[in-house]
């Protein structure tokens, strides 16, 4: 290698280092105060969720230093201006390097899947959240491009918003009406499930921090996709009662009619708030596709689907 190559070398390295100091900083710059859905959990599925995340990262972040390290290293080692190592392309690899070449990528995948196997049937969304408080229920209907939220025990039902009492399961079942594919989402809360006529599933989540958060549908689903978003505040019980009382007393009444009204496609729509939704409109939306699919999903599913409770675990703050 002559000078000038070397310093051409060095030039390039040093550029690579700079460029990845300057865009640490502008990404430390652009987060700061910014709360990044994914890393700030604020409810028990996200919280296990995250945890997963943060550990996967770090066992792969860990192998993909040392394989680098491993990378340089023979590259610098075997470097064309270094005439003590030559190469030798007939010298054949030993066993143990083999064995080592095996051995590292399978021990990291029987570690991950140590610990994703476990985590797919704890974090499966039907599983119930054991708590000493009783769950609520709240059917969810995806519309275009809106979400329908029935509260079946409370008697009340929304548009575009969602209130729960910290600290409490929620079953969420899930169908859709006149509605493309939607995925429903409270990243703040837990993974998304999918929406769709013909079908029932039920997620279930549990707030366990006071605020308000995001929800949305998560895909893509038309022309008013973007504005299909409604507001989830986890507030405590007092509040809640308080907010189901006076909801219970709007003048708006959820009746056939004016379900009607909200099947016809709109975009961008405000909350709303309905007192007495009718008890069967659930149950009709979902007997319009009766008989291309099981609904067993709204009554728990059948055994083999069942899963142990998930325990309320304190991880800290994030």
């Amino acid at each position: 290698m002559t000078k000038s190559q070397k310093q051409s070398t060095d030039k390039s390295a040093w550029l690579i280092l700079v460029g990845l100091v300057i865009l640490g900083i502008v990404l430390t710059v652009l987060l700061r105060g910014k709360d990044v859905v994914l890393l700030n959990p604020k409810g028990i599925i996200a919280n296990e969720q995250y945890t997963l995340m943060l550990h996967s990262t770090y066992i792969l972040v860990a192998y993909a230093v040392v394989v680098l390290s491993i990378l340089y290293y023979f590259a610098w080692k075997y470097r064309e201006s270094n005439k003590k190592n030559m190469y030798d392309p007939k010298v054949t690899k030993g066993k143990s390097v083999i064995l080592a070449i095996w051995a590292a990528p399978t021990l990291v995948m029987v570690v991950l899947a140590s610990m994703m196997i476990p985590a797919t049937f704890k974090l499966q969304p039907r599983a119930a959240i054991e708590s000493d408080k009783q769950p609520i229920t709240v059917q969810v209907v995806a519309l275009r491009w809106k979400w329908l939220f029935i509260y079946p025990e409370h008697d009340i039902a929304t548009v575009n918003y969602v209130k729960i009492p910290v600290d409490t399961p929620v079953q969420f079942i899930l169908t859709a009406d006149e509605a493309p594919m939607n995925a429903f989402w409270i990243p703040h809360l837990g993974g998304m499930l999918y929406a769709m006529t013909e079908h029932v599933n039920q997620l279930n989540l549990m707030g366990d921090t006071i605020g308000s958060y995001q929800g949305s549908a998560a895909e893509i689903n038309g022309s008013g996709f973007a504005g299909m978003r409604f507001k989830t505040d986890v507030t405590t019980d007092e509040d809640f009662r308080s907010w189901v009382r006076k909801t219970k007393q709007s003048s708006s009444q959820l009746d056939m009619a004016m379900y009607e009204s909200l099947l016809t496609p709109s975009e961008n729509n405000a909350a709303a708030l309905y007192s007495r939704p009718d008890n069967a409109l659930f149950s009709t939306i979902l007997s319009k596709y009766a008989g291309s699919h099981d609904h067993s999903a709204m009554h728990g599913g059948d055994d083999h689907m069942k899963a142990e409770p998930m325990k309320k675990v304190d991880h800290g703050s994030h």
